[in-house]
């Protein structure tokens, strides 16, 4: 190796020591303030909070350093890579630091220890995350892609917990026996550490880009569209958003009191004007795992007295695109249908453009 070389080399590697330094305190920051949580050491609690600040000055330094590193050596291809992954870990790692404080901060708020079923999802809330996080930061040391890919799945099976522990904590807010204020934090407290998860993926992603170049896919946004008998309005929106934007989504279409078939007029305008009709048939919502959703469009009215509740991460929306053909003649029905189609497709148009962008198809 050459001079120049050498130093390249050693800026990288001191970099990647102190990375890998903050990415340890940020871990141990995390199982203080669970242990602080489940046993209410106060003394523990406050230490965490205030540990906090190194790793802040810490993740500070390390970014100047990069910044120097830009300058002194105009990197390009993978040192280039390398360098701006380590400024978005900064982030991520501090995020996660603040975290730990969050937990901290609302244990110490807690009138009484939590209950029993609380500290056990606690507890398992807490091992999931710190299992993710200590194998996205072993991906990022090793610099080893395929561990990061293994971890990514990992993190996926958090979401489905948080949605356990946010019914137990449920019931026990309706069993009356915690005062308000200690919910909150609890609530508070388990959204940090789901956090958790979700910012050790991009660890994961960070590694992936550093190692091989590759970058996150966008975003496939999963639709319903929902009406009363879905007949006519949610079958057009469904199968013109799949015409329109096929690479952006994934669409289906229901109905809370879904007819036997598709009006044979709207079927006979799709086919005319080229939109899938492949084999249409009516849905009942109540078969829908709504949970899937990302987004479920209501062409009838407010859909939330026909489901049992809207998931947490699921919006819904309305549009509003009149009435549809029952009982006109067929030339009143094509001209309202075509007026119909014209709606969606602009309502359907600035829903997928919010989700992913201008670029969306």
């Amino acid at each position: 190796m050459s001079h120049y070389e050498e130093r390249l080399a050693g800026d990288v590697a001191a970099i990647r020591r102190r990375v890998e330094g903050v990415g340890a305190k940020v871990l141990a920051a995390q199982e203080n303030a669970v242990r602080a949580l489940l046993t209410g050491d106060r003394d523990l609690a406050g230490e965490t909070i205030l540990g906090d600040l190194p790793i802040n000055r810490e993740v500070r330094a390390i970014d100047r350093e990069c910044h120097a590193f830009v300058a002194r050596h105009l990197p390009s291809a993978g040192h280039l890579r390398f360098v701006s992954s380590v400024l978005r870990l900064d982030i991520e790692l501090e995020r996660i630091g603040d975290y730990a404080v969050s937990v901290c901060r609302e244990s110490l708020r807690l009138s009484a220890s939590p209950p029993a079923t609380v500290q056990r999802d606690v507890e398992l809330m807490a091992d999931q995350g710190r299992r993710v996080l200590k194998q996205a930061l072993r991906a990022w040391n090793e610099a080893n892609a395929e561990l990061a890919r293994g971890t990514l799945g990992m993190a996926d099976q958090v979401a489905g917990t948080f949605h356990k522990v946010f019914a137990d904590l449920l019931r026990e807010g309706e069993a009356d026996r915690r005062p308000l204020k200690d919910l909150f934090a609890l609530l508070a407290i388990f959204v940090r550490l789901s956090r958790v998860a979700d910012q050790s993926k991009n660890i994961c992603e960070e590694t992936l880009f550093t190692v091989t170049g590759e970058i996150k896919p966008p975003k496939v946004y999963r639709v319903l569209f929902v009406d009363e008998r879905n007949d006519c309005h949610s079958q057009l929106a469904e199968a013109y958003a799949r015409k329109a934007y096929p690479e952006s989504g994934r669409y289906a279409s229901a109905g809370w009191a879904p007819a036997p078939t598709v009006e044979p007029r709207c079927l006979s305008f799709m086919d005319r004007n080229r939109l899938d009709t492949g084999d249409l048939e009516p849905v009942a919502l109540d078969s829908i795992q709504l949970s899937s959703y990302h987004v479920i469009v209501s062409l009838g009215g407010d859909v939330r007295p026909h489901v049992p509740e809207v998931p947490y991460s699921t919006t819904v929306l309305e549009w509003d695109v009149g009435r549809g053909p029952e009982g006109m003649d067929q030339e009143r029905a094509e001209k309202l249908l075509a007026e119909t189609t014209r709606r969606i497709a602009e309502e359907v148009r600035e829903l997928m453009e919010t989700l992913r962008g201008e670029g969306a198809s």
